[in-house]
């Protein structure tokens, strides 16, 4: 019956108790698995296997215990990485299992012994969330996770920011650091990335005590570069935001003395008379770089050296 439904590529959702239809694999992979883990408990309709779906087809999931868990949030995210990954021929490879054990292991423990309302993984993403919304220093999210693992000692949470960081990065929420040249000559990166010495200048690439490279190597300077086509995928990947990367085609203000967004200035649509082909396809992504206290010359009299560049996308509407 599900035959039909593999797609382009021959990958088809693999509906075991590991996988839980969020793994993609080849046909012939797919037996071996559900004859190993079993099949995945609520899958009664099998609405990515062939069966249409309906409205009361509620999905449920077995916890580590043998509980039954409605579906965690944190399911539809992986969900669509997973997906973006299987467009780029990374699900059903030789690593794609590997590379979210960790994340599946978390999705199905359960936060606290008895505890439903929340899954260890949801509870760390909102825990990180909370701490970008307020500003909380990395010091004080790891006394908090401290305490935390001090007043429920069977807590499913790790130990400290750092930990928490490298598990983000599985969710391709990391970033890339680049060393830099100590006179912004050049970058460390690809063809020279090995080297400890800058090829324009010769300047050491690490910081030196008393003309000697210390125990540790500590670069002079670090470009912490967050890359901008995963990011893009993942918009697109994202059922939600695809919508909403469409919306400055239907969101423009239907009063001309108002302007809530760029797409109702003259510079939008000057754009869109100058490059026509461009305009055309709504789902085309447009893209701002700002940049705050930025100095390439140096002949600015400014003691700190944090230059952020950001970028950001006009697709979306003004309140995302």
């Amino acid at each position: 019956m599900a035959k039909p439904f593999v797609n382009d590529k021959g990958f088809i959702k693999c509906p075991c108790r590991c996988c839980l239809n969020n793994a993609s694999h080849q046909l012939e992979d797919l037996e071996s698995h559900i004859f190993r883990n079993g099949f995945m408990f609520g899958y009664n309709q099998w609405i990515h296997h062939g069966e249409p779906a309906t409205t009361n087809a509620g999905m449920t999931v077995a916890g580590p215990s043998g509980g039954i868990h409605e579906r965690d949030e944190m399911f539809d995210v992986l969900d669509d990485i997973i997906s973006e990954d299987a467009d780029g021929d990374a699900v059903g490879g030789p690593s794609s299992s590997e590379q979210y054990d960790d994340l599946f292991a978390a999705l199905r423990s359960e936060l606290y012994a008895g505890v439903s309302s929340f899954l260890s993984l949801n509870f760390l993403v909102k825990l990180m969330h909370l701490k970008v919304l307020n500003k909380w220093t990395n010091k004080s999210f790891d006394e908090l996770l401290k305490l935390l693992k001090l007043a429920f000692q069977k807590i499913d949470l790790v130990e400290s920011h750092y930990k928490a960081k490298r598990f983000m990065t599985k969710m391709g929420l990391g970033y890339i650091s680049i060393h830099v040249c100590k006179n912004d000559c050049t970058l460390f990166w690809k063809e020279n990335s090995l080297k400890d010495t800058c090829p324009v200048c010769s300047e050491s690439r690490w910081k030196l005590q008393s003309g000697k490279r210390s125990g540790k190597n500590v670069p002079h300077k670090v470009l912490r570069y967050f890359p901008v086509g995963p990011r893009l995928k993942r918009l697109f990947a994202t059922s939600k935001t695809a919508k909403l990367m469409r919306w400055h085609s239907t969101g423009k203000s239907k009063d001309n003395d108002v302007m809530r967004h760029p797409v109702d200035g003259k510079s939008w649509q000057e754009f869109d008379k100058r490059h026509p082909q461009f305009a055309g396809d709504v789902r085309n992504v447009r893209l701002d770089l700002a940049v705050d206290g930025f100095n390439p010359f140096g002949n600015m009299s400014l003691s700190y050296s944090m230059w952020p560049a950001v970028l950001t996308t006009y697709n979306l509407p003004p309140w995302i």
